[in-house]
């Protein structure tokens, strides 16, 4: 499937009034809960394993 130039254009366009439309209060809300709800950077680069090693070198 490829998309056309003016697709693309076109939601890029849509997606940035949508999020310059919504109240500033909102985007930071949106924002903290997205930063919250993130794993942390060794879960999301390398999965569990680090977490293994790190539990065995506490104990």
């Amino acid at each position: 499937m490829s998309l056309n130039t003016n697709d693309y254009v076109k939601y890029i366009t849509q997606t940035v009034v949508k999020y310059i439309d919504q109240p500033k209060d909102e985007r930071k809300k949106i924002r903290q809960e997205r930063k919250s709800s993130k794993e942390s950077f060794l879960f999301r680069w390398f999965g569990i394993i680090p977490y293994m090693f790190m539990n065995k070198k506490k104990k």
